[in-house]
């Protein structure tokens, strides 16, 4: 079923993302999701510069993304932990977006990504709206909202504490579960990267991380790792360099020469 916001207003008359809530006052569930939320949008950062060499493009990191209005105001809106849409600018009307709203701009995010602080049955949850409302709940199940509402192509469910992220892959309507390939990561088309888990050291913190790797299944690095790597690469041409020098002293040539 296809869920249609019932909006009889005129689209200009609708609050924008000035207007509405960019929180819902909840805090941030632990201290590793923001060093994710980072991870992700640092090591894509090359990958998007060069799909949109115009920088037309957003990622949301624990932004709002409103598909109805309801009162409060908030209970219209899924806070996806990231998310990248492709063709919209950063900004509108050059101010910093507060929240996404779905009923200005209609564009899907290509991938939307949750991580798992609980047991996981929020991200899962598939109860329609019609029947939320009826059991009186606040909302509708967040499964469901993306799958057919949002419809985001992809959308993933990471959880730090089993080492594992589970990514759907919206097909005729419905999300399928997206099967893995053989280095253990999955294709997200569009962006011609892998998403898959990496164990290792990111913020002193060691963890099994959910990172991107290229199409050939390079890791994609962040700056820093980069700038390390750099560091690394001069410092052993360096003492190649030094060795070579000692073994002509040794045979009796000036390397300066």
């Amino acid at each position: 079923m296809t869920f249609t916001p019932d909006i009889t207003t005129q689209i200009t008359s609708l609050p924008d993302h000035t207007e509405l809530p960019e929180t819902d006052g909840t805090f941030v569930k632990n201290f590793q999701e923001h060093p994710q939320s980072v991870l992700l949008t640092d090591s894509i950062e090359p990958v998007l510069q060069n799909l949109h060499p115009e920088g037309d493009y957003a990622i949301g990191q624990d932004c709002g993304i409103y598909w109805r209005l309801t009162e409060p105001l908030e209970r219209g809106a899924e806070c996806p932990d990231w998310f990248y849409i492709a063709n919209v600018p950063p900004t509108l009307d050059g101010k910093v977006r507060r929240s996404y709203v779905f009923w200005q701009e209609f564009v899907a995010p290509l991938i939307v990504l949750e991580f798992v602080s609980g047991n996981g049955s929020e991200e899962r949850d598939k109860t329609p709206v019609s029947l939320s409302e009826e059991e009186g709940r606040a909302k509708p199940g967040k499964f469901w909202v993306y799958e057919n509402v949002i419809r985001p192509p992809f959308y993933g469910i990471y959880e730090v504490s089993k080492a594992s992220v589970e990514v759907y892959h919206l097909v005729d309507g419905k999300y399928q579960l997206l099967p893995s390939n053989e280095r253990g990561h999955y294709p997200i088309s569009g962006l011609g990267v892998e998403l898959g888990i990496w164990s290792g050291v990111y913020q002193n913190l060691e963890l099994p991380w959910l990172r991107w790797w290229d199409s050939e299944g390079n890791l994609l690095l962040t700056g820093w790792e980069m700038t390390r790597l750099s560091e690394v690469r001069l410092e052993q041409e360096r003492a190649k360099s030094q060795r070579l020098a000692e073994q002509l002293r040794a045979a009796g040539i000036d390397p300066d020469l």
